[in-house]
């Protein structure tokens, strides 16, 4: 049973993959038609054509390589200085440049000089190699608010799951408690592990954000309403100040930071909790901006995934995953001891992430991703506007078949972490509990 739902999960992240792949590309080419610009080609995939049909003048297939996903625009890229794009150079940089310029035209039919990708206007383009990355942001936007507002997150509740036995600072090194150690508030108060607290000093809790901040606002004596058993009953405690562990604003804890603030002496439970709108919303901010955060630090990484792929160091939960890792991740999600529903919802989270990263992603400034074409386009449409405030004359289309050789080292690079992480999702993968 168990190989079957690893197999499962593992077909159900690759449907996902495959959509979300699709998803992106309907972005570049709904705008791409819209723009009059033709499109001869949308596959999903990367090497042999498993299927495809073409209907108008796109043909439409899928790809034996389920890594990727393109449409081919014509005119991607200007002709040449002396107008051609075809011309060979003995020069091997010179040749990357002629190469692409070249592709960008093959399939040129008659009426097509009217329909390449460079002849629009920048803002065009712009929305152009912007709506894939951001068909992803959208889906995975969904995805997760929905999932949040459905199905709830693990979060931390105002239900207590453990009480301290004694005052212990957050920064010791030990968590016994010393001879001449006090009761902590919490167990001299008479809390105890499945109280619900409903209210602090007569003011409800309806989170733990809020009871966290109440109790670390508070020292001296203060009441705790508590459900237990089906009845509130009221315990008063007499809150002191000591040294806690940093809130990041959020219930949770920053790492190795510690303040002075009021002390209660309780762990709270955890549990799935439904968010509104609101919270998701959030919830899905912080997401972003712990993405960015990520992708930054990706190239600090690289030395502990060598170590993990290469050596006998343990891969870090943190650690970049490729596609096969978290297809591997996806295959162990049914196999774990949780409810069905938060079973799919945690696929669901990692389609959306998946897609969140696709996003962020592509909207690096570099050829070959979106990003880099974005960059190009705004970068002919400034030229041309400081052209116009200083009366000179119009540079023209900024030519980023110029830029390839710099493409073809990016995706060098790419390709090699790429490989990497592949080889460390197969020898020491990333696991779930």
């Amino acid at each position: 049973m168990t190989t079957w739902m690893t197999i499962l999960g593992i077909i159900v992240f690759v449907v996902g993959l495959l959509f979300s792949i699709a998803w992106h590309e309907l972005g570049h080419l709904s705008t791409a038609k819209l723009f009059g610009i033709r499109v001869p080609e949308y596959m999903v995939g990367f090497g042999p054509t498993i299927f495809s049909r073409k209907k108008g003048e796109t043909e439409y297939g899928v790809k034996a390589i389920p890594l990727g996903g393109y449409i081919r625009m014509i005119g991607m890229f200007p002709p040449g200085e002396d107008g051609k794009v075809s011309a060979r150079s003995t020069s091997p940089w010179r040749s990357m440049v002629e190469d692409a310029r070249s592709a960008a035209y093959e399939e040129l039919q008659p009426g097509d000089d009217k329909r390449l990708f460079y002849t629009r206007k920048p803002w065009k383009r712009v929305i152009v190699m912007f709506a894939g990355p951001f068909m992803n942001l959208v889906l995975a936007v969904v995805i997760f608010v929905g999932v949040m507002m459905a199905f709830g997150i693990n979060s931390q509740t105002t239900t207590v799951g453990s009480v301290s036995e004694c005052v212990i600072s957050a920064s010791a090194s030990t968590d016994t408690c010393p001879k001449d150690a006090k009761d902590s508030p919490a167990k001299a108060a008479g809390l105890k592990p499945g109280d619900k607290i409903v209210a602090f000093n007569g003011q409800p809790t309806p989170d733990w954000q809020t009871l966290q901040r109440d109790i670390r606002d508070t020292t001296g004596p203060a009441t705790i309403t508590v459900e237990r058993d089906g009845a509130h009953t009221t315990l008063r405690a007499n809150l002191i100040k000591n040294k806690v562990a940093k809130s990041d604003g959020d219930g949770g804890y920053v790492k190795d930071e510690y303040v002075t603030a009021g002390f209660l002496g309780f762990a709270p439970a955890t549990g799935v909790v439904q968010q509104s709108f609101g919270e998701s919303v959030d919830r899905m901010g912080d997401m972003v901006q712990s993405g960015v955060e990520s992708l930054i630090a990706l190239p600090s990484k690289i030395p502990d995934l060598w170590n993990a792929a290469f050596g006998d160091a343990e891969r870090e939960p943190d650690s970049p995953m490729g596609v096969v890792g978290a297809a591997r991740v996806g295959g162990e999600v049914f196999n774990l001891d949780i409810p069905p529903e938060q079973q799919v919802a945690t696929m669901l989270f990692l389609v959306a992430g998946f897609n969140l990263s696709l996003f962020l992603f592509n909207m690096l400034p570099l050829l070959p991703l979106d990003g880099g074409h974005i960059a190009g386009a705004l970068w002919e449409s400034l030229r041309r506007k400081a052209a116009r405030v200083f009366r000179r004359p119009d540079p023209g289309p900024f030519d980023v078949a110029k830029l390839m050789p710099v493409a073809y080292v990016v995706a060098g690079i790419f390709i090699c972490f790429t490989l990497l992480v592949l080889i460390a999702d197969l020898v020491n993968p990333v696991r779930i509990t």
